[in-house]
């Protein structure tokens, strides 16, 4: 083939490109591609993890809503042509109608403090805007950094987007956590007369009810669900209107005050200037606060989760106190085992979280006027909502709602404790109560049967005191039983053993 064939062969292949310039120099760029020159380096640059920040669950929304916000701010504020805001806003609504993924390809891990994500955005934006207005992409007439950008930083733009998406999400998570809450209320409702064993130190102890140990988790998650509330509505202080540095420099006064309102309009949500802008960049202890919430509800996951792991072990050399929902077979060698998979998951779930607690300890740092770890800080956060959020909903779907007790079991259990001593303790005190103790342990009977061998009981105030193991899960109940032996005893002529003693 001839060498000028070939020539109009390749050239025919060869996809078409444009020319960007930015201030490191130009580069020829994919005419198909959406962004620009800075996040084709951003891509080069970053490219670590495989998870890019379209994959944080409304990052990049938040941040189109911004510029969305700023557009129509800078334009009432007289600093933007009204024909280049319009672009903008049809350009950021069509965006907001459908993110594509392959548009923000920006690597979560990336360095500048979020400087890459900020511009991955305004490249996409201007590149639109001015194909609107031209016919072509590029950034003529609309520049990504003049007029998309303008009276923002990445400093105030990335972190406001931040507690944009962080905020909507917590919203979600609370959602599902009331949803286990209920079931667990539901628990409480029809496990109110199931007795079973207390264990401290996983050794016996009084007897409860599953329905007051159940309701011990859901004070918890109530506890927990009202911490998300309060760091949903500190998601609100944002820092536009700061910057670079704090100080403001680029954004005018109307701009500062259009720009809430704006966003407001946008979300209905009240959005509002933080306090302090340079504590807003520089310190990121809210981040810590947040992700402290997430952990508790995460340990108090892992603490229910396993709980119910050994509450259901056995079943027949175990607790076998409960019976969990069979999901799935427990072994690929032994028939009949059934593992309680569901609680573990959510336990490694509970592990990551604490990873991720761990992680943004670390980042919150910061130095000098910026923290510029919010990269790492959000997609921390982020997972670790994603995670409780999905993981919370199967494990009360596929095992919590589906918790049954053997109540012969427990009831048996809760009747043999020899912790049941204690009440003969508050009756006949500490030493006699201690030696029907010893003799029930040693000779292998229950503490009714050992207060009637030692002659501390005969058989009739033994059937009174033990016959119903339920009352000493009721203060007012256990009290008035006790109050009425007392009396008994008092008025009594008979010689009570006191201790050591036995048949």
């Amino acid at each position: 083939m001839p060498e000028e064939a070939i020539a109009t062969r390749d050239a025919a292949v060869q996809p078409p490109l444009r020319l960007e310039e930015d201030a490191i120099g130009t580069r020829l760029i994919q005419d198909s591609v959406a962004y620009g020159i800075q996040t084709v380096r951003a891509t080069e640059n970053f490219s670590i993890s495989g998870r890019t920040i379209a994959d944080i669950e409304g990052f990049v929304p938040a941040i189109l809503t911004i510029k969305l916000a700023a557009a129509r701010a800078n334009h009432k504020a007289g600093d933007l042509d009204g024909r280049l805001a319009d672009a903008i806003e049809v350009a950021a609504l069509e965006q907001l109608r459908g993110i594509r993924r392959e548009d923000y390809p920006v690597d979560i891990y990336h360095g500048g403090g979020g400087t890459a994500a900020n511009m991955n955005v305004n490249e996409v934006l201007a590149n639109r805007a001015s194909e609107i207005l031209t016919g072509r992409k590029g950034f003529d007439p609309v520049h990504p950094n003049t007029h998309v950008n303008m009276s923002q930083s990445t400093n105030d733009v990335i972190p406001a987007a931040m507690k944009i998406s962080v905020g909507n999400e917590l919203s979600k998570l609370k959602d599902v956590l009331t949803g286990l809450i209920g079931v667990l209320a539901d628990k409480e409702r029809e496990l109110a007369d199931a007795v079973k064993l207390a264990r401290t130190c996983l050794q016996d102890a009084l007897p409860i009810t599953f329905a007051q140990q159940f309701s011990g988790y859901r004070a918890a998650f109530e506890r927990q669900a009202r911490e998300l509330e309060v760091s949903e509505m500190a998601c609100c202080g944002l820092p536009l209107g700061a910057t670079a540095v704090g100080t403001g420099f680029g954004a005018s006064a109307d701009y500062r005050r259009l720009v809430y309102e704006e966003l407001q309009a946008l979300t209905d949500t009240h959005y509002h200037q933080e306090e302090n802008l340079f504590d807003a960049l520089q310190n990121a202890d809210h981040w810590i606060r947040v992700s402290a919430v997430l952990k508790a509800i995460a340990i108090t996951l892992s603490k229910l989760s396993a709980d119910l792991r050994l509450m259901a072990s056995g079943p027949r050399a175990g607790f076998g106190e409960i019976s969990l929902p069979a999901v799935q077979p427990g072994s690929s060698i032994m028939p009949g085992k059934v593992n309680p998979v569901m609680p573990e998951m959510i336990m490694q779930v509970a592990f990551r979280v604490i990873g991720n607690d761990a992680t943004v300890t670390r980042a919150a740092e910061g130095e000098l006027d910026l923290n510029v770890w919010e990269s790492i800080i959000l997609e921390a956060i982020s997972e670790s909502i994603r995670l409780l959020r999905q993981g919370i909903s199967l494990f009360v779907d596929r095992c919590l709602s589906g918790v049954q007790v053997n109540v012969d079991r427990t009831q048996d259990d809760a009747s043999r404790s020899l912790a049941l001593s204690t009440a003969l303790a508050a009756i006949y005190g500490y030493p006699a109560a201690s030696a029907v103790a010893k003799h029930a342990a040693l000779q292998g009977l229950s503490v009714r049967h050992a207060a009637i061998a030692c002659g501390l009981m005969n058989e009739r105030e033994a059937d009174d005191l033990f016959a119903d193991i339920s009352v000493f899960a009721d203060p007012n109940r256990c009290a008035n039983l006790i109050a009425s032996f007392r009396r008994l005893v008092s008025g009594s002529t008979m010689q009570r053993p006191s201790a050591g003693v036995g048949p």
